[in-house]
């Protein structure tokens, strides 16, 4: 019998990308409208279940309902397989699957994973996916563990209790996705080292991204002969550590909502959460309800950065932003060109880092106006909440549950355009088929 045959529409891999993560999306809502998804008798609303399994898909971890208690365990079970699924990416996971068992990849599995993890070789593909699979649940084992040991003998009576949860926030945590089996996230442990660092360092090494994870993997031991994209993702990820958790320390330091009533050691352990979790993690030890407006921006920012490409972190991506800075840093000096280090960067990746810049700041503010038109709430809390959903953060200032339909269906698009890539989305439906054979006359429009 012939095997079914894709259409060629859809067939391109940067169109069957999105096209998956639509599928698993569509998939999850079905499941978690199921009867025994839900904690108590009734029915479960359309709208909370595609925006569950939205934010779940795309790592994101905003939630339109209490995930402790409108889901029941299978539904929080079919919510950490979505993240998971969300998180090493549905060709990822298929192309690692099928490693393990048959051994081998086809050209188009291989094109379409090229798309989703943004390898430049396609020969490097294969051996990715490897270390990535290892890597991915090896890590996510080991903050498992230490966190169901603490939970265990700390906070739960019995050990069963624990390790879900351990094992539930390390999924969560290493995905960065703000899932939590607890109402109020991490504010129960608030100034817990042994959980809020582990979880926060899971959420660092996720945010990385893949390809990084794979190089450090091999050359951890010489930083000189790392590339310059792991160089601005390792060093540019220490550096809005750095300055974020410090910011985030001056600014709420003697905030009596936040850190003002802590010990200077659990205002450590939380200030360095506040640098970290803003980039994509999503879970909280404090209400960003009551923060500081100058605090609400940082963080705002924080995540429109993002993290490391190929990442499960979302925003335009730390090197996208550091890229762009090269680019005014040589255009002020007035050089031909753009160079990192000791190396050029060419047009076409200028053009690329540009196009995602404008494009992710045109959809952050259009949707920002929108919701601020379908609801009564204030400009800082939508922004922060469109920011998060396009970042793929997950935080929120606690006005998720309480947007109506309308907003939320604005705020899921949104999370699914974040997670994709807006050049993916974008590229998806407009590509072309065919390089152009002429050249158009060259013209210098005034700028500035």
């Amino acid at each position: 019998m012939p095997r079914p045959r894709i259409p060629a529409a859809i067939a391109h891999p940067v169109r069957l990308l999105p096209l998956s993560f639509l599928a698993l999306i569509l998939l999850g809502t079905l499941l978690l409208l199921l009867p025994h998804a839900r904690s108590s008798e009734g029915r479960v609303d359309l709208v909370d279940a595609l925006f569950t399994s939205s934010s779940a898909v795309t790592v994101t971890g905003l939630a339109s309902v209490d995930t402790s208690t409108y889901w029941s365990p299978f539904g929080q079970a079919i919510i950490l397989v979505l993240v998971e699924l969300g998180g090493l990416g549905i060709v990822a996971l298929a192309t690692v699957l099928g490693l393990f068992i048959g051994g081998r990849l086809g050209l188009r599995t291989r094109l379409v994973a090229q798309a989703d993890m943004h390898v430049v070789n396609i020969g490097e593909v294969r051996p990715l996916f490897r270390r990535v699979a290892v890597m991915m649940f090896g890590f996510q084992g080991a903050v498992a563990a230490v966190l169901t040991l603490r939970y265990r003998l700390e906070y739960f009576d019995d050990l069963s209790t624990a390790l879900w949860h351990g094992v539930f926030d390390a999924v969560m945590s290493f995905n960065n996705a703000g899932f939590s089996l607890n109402s109020d996230s991490l504010i129960g442990y608030a100034g817990d080292g042994l959980i809020i660092l582990p979880i926060c360092g899971a959420v660092f090494v996720g945010a990385m991204g893949f390809p990084v994870l794979a190089e450090l993997f091999k050359e951890w031991r010489t930083p000189a002969r790392w590339t310059i994209h792991t160089r601005l993702t390792v060093w540019g990820s220490i550096a809005l550590l750095v300055v974020g958790a410090a910011v985030f320390l001056a600014l709420e330091w003697a905030n009596p909502a936040t850190l003002g009533p802590m010990s200077l050691h659990d205002k450590i352990v939380t200030g360095i959460e506040g640098g970290i979790m803003p980039r994509s993690g999503g879970l909280n030890s404090f209400d960003w309800g009551a923060v500081s407006g100058e605090t609400l921006t940082v963080g705002t920012i924080l995540m429109f950065i993002g993290g490391g490409s190929a990442s499960t972190a979302g925003g335009i991506k730390v090197t996208t932003f550091l890229l762009l800075a090269f680019v005014i840093l040589a255009e002020l000096r007035g050089d031909p060109e753009v160079t990192v280090g000791n190396r050029s960067v060419g047009p076409r990746v200028v053009r690329t880092a540009l196009s995602i810049a404008l494009i992710s700041v045109m959809l952050v503010t259009s949707t920002t106006l929108l919701v601020m038109l379908l609801t009564d709430l204030p400009f800082e809390q939508v922004l922060f909440e469109c920011t998060s959903a396009f970042a793929t953060a997950g935080l929120s200032t606690g006005i998720t549950p309480d947007l109506p339909d309308s907003a939320k269906l604005v705020l899921t698009v949104l999370m699914f355009i974040g997670r994709v890539g807006t050049i993916a989305a974008a590229s998806a439906f407009v590509l072309r088929r065919r390089a152009p054979r002429y050249h158009l006359p060259e013209e210098q429009p005034i700028i500035g």
